[in-house]
């Protein structure tokens, strides 16, 4: 399989999930999988533009967006919602730092969170 397509299906797939985890209100989950949405969908950006299979283990969206190329042909509101969405990946995992993320969390919070993310995602989809 193409490592791009590899990418894209697995951050379809993990959209699908996003979904699935907002109608049981599993909030902190909903947007872990929206930033492994995000992580998955820049690595095949990544892949199509510098021709790698093997991606950098990087999980912080805008050093992605940055190593990509792609970084430079976001707008401001695109870069800011990475920079939101960078702490839901590793902090999101720990108990430590799942209470003060979750208190930030909510129906509202999550349902933009979602859209943003199937809205870059298309955008970058588009950029392939």
């Amino acid at each position: 399989m193409n490592h791009v397509q590899y990418w894209i299906d697995l951050a379809d797939y993990d959209l699908e999930t996003a979904k699935d985890l907002f109608k049981s209100k599993r909030w902190i989950y909903v947007a872990f999988m929206c930033h492994q949405v995000l992580e998955k969908t820049l690595k095949a950006y990544w892949c199509a533009k510098k021709g790698q299979e093997d991606m950098p283990y990087i999980h912080n969206l805008l050093r992605l967006a940055e190593g990509s190329g792609l970084k430079e042909d976001m707008t401001e509101e695109q870069l800011s919602f990475l920079d939101i969405m960078i702490p839901m990946n590793i902090e999101a995992r720990y108990p430590s730092y799942k209470t003060s993320i979750a208190a930030g969390l909510n129906e509202q919070v999550c349902t933009s969170i979602i859209s943003n993310t199937e809205e870059l995602q298309t955008w970058i989809k588009s950029k392939l």
